[in-house]
């Protein structure tokens, strides 16, 4: 009698694990196409069908840990000829391992397919609009609007947290910083800092005039901060290089996300004292010429510093580009052709240090 005792206890406790096992294991994830068990990873597209002009497709990866934990999106290649982002999470992709992993992360290789393909800056080769400028986007628009409108339903709002993965396009010569956005929510604010703080890198712009409307949220990671959710934009790399330093940043910056959320196992890697910026100021052509920089990324300069010279398409002058105010040099375009309208360079002052 005592054995069979001693074996239904047995059975109940070896039951209960079960079911606490059971409870513990997260059920499958779905992106798009894609339906990922627990402990697996998988690849796929997100299609975004032709409408007024062709349509395209979104090459992502769900990675879904064996144990609970966040959501996080990952998004690459907003601008096509942003390469190091792109091959970070390539990599991560192929190092992150779902049985070790508590959460979900979800990896956007390439947000924008057709400016990838063609090569282009800021512009989508087919109907001419800003990925980063449509969000959060509209089923029936352009496909760049079609795009923000897929990423916004299919990603950002099955995410916890939401990473926007930049790299200084094709024509910036760019000093690797990242943006913290003021949502106006300042516990919201917190978790986005404290997000911002554990990427690890050493130069934080504050960025207080993002839009505050889910309608009109504009920018990818502004579209996380107007749904509740953390949202941080970084930016790793310079006028369309590829090279390791600024991939293993981005990679980096990833790890060091996850080790914060408590994802994966281990500590963030701190960059040391970090520079605040704020009050940045892009300065735009006033003309379509011709632009040689005088001045390189992360140059300190004086109010009134040189930035570069602009001309005409004859070589004539037309006036000299000089800093607003005194500050860093976050990017300069370092190639020649600039059109109206287009950036030339980016200042932002320093500090001082949030509270």
């Amino acid at each position: 009698m005592m054995r069979f005792v001693r074996f239904a206890v047995l059975a109940a406790v070896s039951s209960l694990a079960a079911s606490v096992a059971a409870a513990q294991q997260p059920s499958a994830f779905t992106v798009g196409p894609l339906q990922v068990p627990a402990g697996q990873k998988a690849s796929g597209f997100i299609d975004v069908p032709a409408g007024v002009d062709e349509g395209t497709r979104i090459p992502i990866t769900v990675v879904h840990g064996a144990q609970r934990g966040p959501v996080l999106a990952a998004i690459a290649g907003t601008h096509g000829y942003e390469y190091p982002p792109i091959t970070a999470l390539h990599r991560l992709r192929t190092t992150l391992d779902p049985q070790a992993l508590r959460g979900t992360v979800i990896l956007v290789h390439i947000a924008n397919l057709p400016s990838f393909l063609g090569r282009t800056i800021y512009y989508s080769p087919i109907d001419g609009k800003n990925l980063n400028r449509v969000y959060p986007g509209t089923p029936d628009g352009t496909v760049s609007e079609r795009i923000a409108h897929a990423i916004t339903t299919e990603v950002i709002d099955r995410a916890d947290y939401v990473v926007d993965l930049h790299g200084g396009d094709g024509n910036e010569a760019l000093r690797p910083y990242s943006y913290w956005m003021l949502s106006g929510d300042p516990a919201l604010d917190a978790r986005s800092r404290e997000l911002v703080e554990a990427f690890g890198l050493d130069h934080i712009v504050i960025d207080r005039d993002r839009p505050h409307d889910p309608a009109g949220s504009v920018y990818t990671s502004n579209t996380a901060l107007t749904r509740g959710k953390p949202g941080i934009t970084t930016e790793t790399g310079q006028m369309g290089s590829n090279d390791p330093r600024w991939v293993e940043m981005a990679e980096r910056g990833m790890w060091n996300v996850m080790r914060h959320l408590k994802m994966v196992d281990g500590d963030v890697v701190r960059p040391g004292p970090i520079v605040w910026l704020s009050d940045y100021e892009v300065i735009r052509s006033p003309v379509t010429g011709i632009f040689t920089a005088a001045v390189r990324d992360g140059y300190a300069i004086a109010e009134g510093g040189l930035l570069g010279v602009l001309t005409d398409l004859f070589g004539e002058k037309v006036q000299e580009v000089r800093a607003p105010f005194a500050g860093v040099v976050n990017y300069v375009v370092d190639t020649p052709p600039v059109s109206e309208g287009e950036p030339l360079a980016m200042v932002s002052r320093i500090g001082p240090t949030p509270r």
